[in-house]
């Protein structure tokens, strides 16, 4: 259902993008990120077709969202990278949901995760 790519090694101060294909367009789609020993935490969401993008604060500023509804792709264009944002990404994606969109328990379907690892 999600397929995710873009992630790979990068310097402190740099950029990468993840991308996202889904096979069917969702109310929702949002990207999460888990580092060794942590939980799974929120990083940001879009909703179709209003578009409007939430972001958890650390991400704020340097994260863009962002997506296709055309081509189903979700985008994370992310800048000024910090060692701190090193983890796995996992774009996620689901319908219209009572639960907060920043909880993972607000999506039905998940990618396998991207790694993303940001050298000091």
């Amino acid at each position: 259902q999600l397929q995710a790519s873009g992630g790979g090694l990068v310097q402190a101060g740099g950029s990468l993008t993840l991308s996202c294909a889904a096979s069917a367009r969702m109310y929702v789609m949002g990207w999460f990120r888990q580092a060794p020993g942590k939980q799974r935490e929120f990083v940001s969401y879009i909703i179709w077709p209003s578009g409007d993008p939430y972001y958890t604060d650390s991400v704020k500023g340097r994260f863009t969202i962002s997506r296709n509804n055309a081509k189903n792709t979700l985008y994370l264009q992310m800048n000024s990278l910090k060692p701190e944002d090193t983890a796995v990404y996992y774009c996620a994606g689901g319908g219209y949901s009572r639960t907060a969109y920043y909880t993972p328990l607000a999506y039905n379907y998940w990618g396998k995760g991207t790694q993303v690892t940001v050298s000091s």
